[in-house]
């Protein structure tokens, strides 16, 4: 596994954030996912966590920041934010932050990590490529994963599927 950027000391503490929301949507009884939407300042703008669990699959925290975005920043102001996720972007998600013009992603861990920790666990692949966003979002800087956050993150998907 290739980390792709590196991530300071700042970034780990909105990573946090994220895991703790992603724990919130475990509690909640949805998939552990979370989001944070940083601006240049350092300022949280908003933040979110996964809403799959009502059917609605493209509910996930970084969609939704994006949607955020638009409405409520400039195009530079969009430009110059971070968002924080705990999981790495899907491809929806990374030609959403792309297509809206949303700065750097710092993740926790990566989407290759995930797709190992299903595989491992015996759970089926879901119906998209687990693609990396430099693949489908080749412009957008990212960061990520994190080798002790990232392990955190896998507690929460051992915890959602019964495992470890």
């Amino acid at each position: 596994m290739t980390s792709l950027g590196h991530v300071t000391d700042e970034d780990r503490a909105h990573l946090r954030r994220c895991i703790a929301l992603a724990g919130e949507a475990l509690d909640a009884g949805d998939e552990p996912f979370g989001s944070i939407l940083v601006d240049a300042d350092g300022t949280e703008r908003y933040a979110d966590r996964n809403r799959v669990a009502g059917g609605d699959h493209t509910r996930h925290p970084e969609f939704e920041i994006a949607r955020w975005a638009v409405a409520n920043l400039s195009p530079e102001q969009r430009a110059a934010a971070t968002v924080y996720t705990s999981g790495e972007h899907c491809p929806m998600c990374s030609a959403a932050h792309a297509w809206v013009g949303l700065g750097r992603i710092v993740f926790a861990s990566s989407s290759e990590q995930l797709t190992a920790w299903h595989r491992e666990w015996g759970i089926a692949a879901g119906p998209v490529a687990p693609l990396p966003i430099s693949t489908v979002a080749p412009q957008v800087p990212v960061a990520g994963p994190d080798p002790e956050l990232s392990q955190q993150v896998r507690a929460l998907h051992a915890r959602l599927h019964g495992v470890d």
